[in-house]
């Protein structure tokens, strides 16, 4: 994104103007204006403080690396907010930062904001956003809160998919898309837990009592957000039922595995008796001198092998018998 610093006037005759020279707009008689900062240079960052003289705790956290919390603070004569767009991709959280009063709204951001370049080419058709800025205001809040509902809607779906899984995918493989999912429901609460809460205080600030007048459509914002959380506290239930299902069939199918193998080796240990009592070569062994000795003990060991196999499905302990058994009753049925 190139280095980009934009203004739009709003005259008192309701005339919107582009491209204003900053040093111009404290000569001009206008009643309200928007100066967007994207992706811009440490110089023009500077302006911040030198042209607007906004707080420095405020270009601080403008200016920081790393993505603040979504938030409000009230200055003297204006509020700063933290915004949080998201990118579809990969959920990365982008910070919007804003500076409103009666007056003026500055938008600071180093990423380019599909929301705001929507609301910016809006300005020019929708007269409701040429109000004033906090109509602008609610128009950038709105927007970047409907923006959140695909992605979360995206979850459901993968959500679903998971739990049908009609690719007919391992249960390991399903097991590590199911956690990859909710990080990523992690993510977008990190996000929309935070502007719910500074929406609910919007909504509520003494210090915002001129939003009064449209006190209606933050809370309308407000209760998106209500919603979005609801809907992600229900997927994470969700997906917790679909995890401990799937690791419920995992250690289900194990534990028959093991059961199987204990049972193999049990018919076996008898037999391996046998084999070693008479594989021990002793010259004075009767049985050995016997002409049908080796047919005797095969027999022998064929018999206690049947027999204990017998046993063992008649209690089901033979798992992988016990399911044939299963299925073929279903088939008769």
């Amino acid at each position: 994104m190139d280095n980009v610093i934009r203004t739009c006037v709003i005259t008192k005759d309701n005339e919107t103007l582009y491209n204003v020279e900053l040093d111009e707009l404290n000569k001009m008689d206008v009643a309200w204006y928007w100066v967007d900062f994207a992706n811009p240079t440490e110089e023009e960052s500077s302006l911040l403080s030198s042209t607007f003289q906004f707080h420095p705790l405020a270009i601080e956290d403008s200016l920081d690396d790393f993505n603040q919390r979504p938030k409000i603070d009230f200055y003297e004569d204006y509020e700063f907010l933290v915004l949080h767009a998201l990118n579809k991709d990969n959920l990365k959280a982008i910070e919007l930062n804003m500076f409103i009063s009666e007056k003026f709204i500055v938008t600071f951001h180093k990423e380019d904001i599909r929301e705001l370049e929507t609301v910016w080419d809006l300005m020019n058709r929708n007269c409701s956003m040429r109000k004033g800025p906090f109509f602008l205001m609610h128009g950038l809040i709105d927007k970047l809160v409907d923006e959140y509902f695909p992605l979360v809607y995206r979850i459901e779906e993968e959500l679903n998919w998971i739990e049908d899984n009609t690719k007919n995918e391992t249960i390991a493989e399903l097991i590590e898309r199911l956690f990859d999912l909710r990080a990523e429901m992690s993510t977008l609460r990190k996000t929309i837990l935070p502007m719910r809460d500074m929406l609910y205080r919007m909504n509520y600030s003494d210090r915002l009592s001129y939003l009064k007048e449209r006190h209606l459509y933050f809370n309308d914002v407000h209760d998106h957000l209500l919603k979005l959380v609801e809907m992600l506290e229900s997927y994470r239930d969700f997906s917790s039922d679909i995890r401990d299902s799937y690791l419920s069939v995992n250690s289900n199918s194990l534990n028959t595995s093991m059961m199987t193998l204990a049972v193999i080796t049990t018919i076996f240990m008898p037999l391996t008796f046998i084999a070693g009592i008479y594989g021990m070569n002793f010259n004075h062994m009767p049985e050995l001198h016997w002409h049908y000795g080796y047919y005797a003990v095969i027999g022998i060991m064929a018999l206690i092998a049947v027999l204990m196999c017998g046993l063992f499905i008649k209690k089901g302990w033979l798992p992988m018998m016990k399911f044939r058994r299963k299925n073929k009753h279903r088939r008769n049925d």
